[in-house]
């Protein structure tokens, strides 16, 4: 199975992708694991990932690019892999299709978890994290015994900034303007497929497999 995973934050992906990676026993690649592991290793494409990282600009595609056509020469992906957190745009995508082309490696199916926005902001923006020990709760889903303070440490709860409803609404937009493009481009293709990302995780993973089968 040659899959890519995409859907807005807050769908799910990270979970959903380690579910189906474990189904189809493929790797989960994901474009932050393929970052840290170039920099960390101190390889050529890290470090010039580090130096637009310096000057607090993002990496251009080219860069992430190369990366990605790095980690898929692994032999690892002979079996298959999940792509997750790539591509980002059409012109990702479409290098995307020269290096599998490249490679006789051909997708199978573009994973898309669906959610309205208005459900997403509702699951985020209710999320609470420990300062002390970093578990997670929810004011609505996870409720802590005590309005505000941490069930396992009694450490003070707060709510991260990448959570606050205006922050959501902002990565939702450059959801919409950047990413929602490479649906249309890979439904196109006919490899699109999609499913809620609403349920308990079971389900959602469940549902997953059957699109695909």
């Amino acid at each position: 199975m040659r899959l890519i995973l995409v859907g807005p934050p807050g769908a799910g992906k990270g979970t959903q992708a380690v579910h189906l990676a474990k189904y189809f026993k493929i790797p989960h690649i994901s474009t932050g694991d393929i970052f840290r592991a170039n920099l960390k290793n101190g390889t050529e494409l890290g470090k010039q990932a580090q130096t637009f990282m310096d000057r607090g600009e993002l990496v251009p595609d080219s860069v992430t690019n190369e990366m990605v056509k790095d980690r898929l020469g692994n032999a690892d992906v002979a079996n298959g892999f999940l792509l997750d957190g790539f591509p980002r745009n059409t012109n990702q995508a479409q290098v995307l299709d020269q290096i599998l082309a490249d490679k006789k490696m051909p997708l199978d199916a573009v994973l898309e978890l669906k959610i309205d926005n208005a459900q997403i902001i509702k699951r985020l923006s209710g999320r609470r994290t420990c300062q002390e020990c970093g578990a997670p709760s929810h004011i609505e889903f996870e409720k802590p015994k005590v309005a505000g303070v941490c069930d396992k440490c009694q450490g003070a709860l707060y709510q991260r900034e990448d959570d606050k409803e205006e922050v959501l609404t902002r990565r939702l937009d450059i959801y919409s303007e950047q990413t929602m493009p490479i649906i249309k481009y890979y439904e196109k293709f006919g490899l699109l497929k999609n499913i809620s990302a609403l349920g308990d995780v079971t389900e959602i993973t469940d549902k997953a497999i059957a699109a695909l089968k």
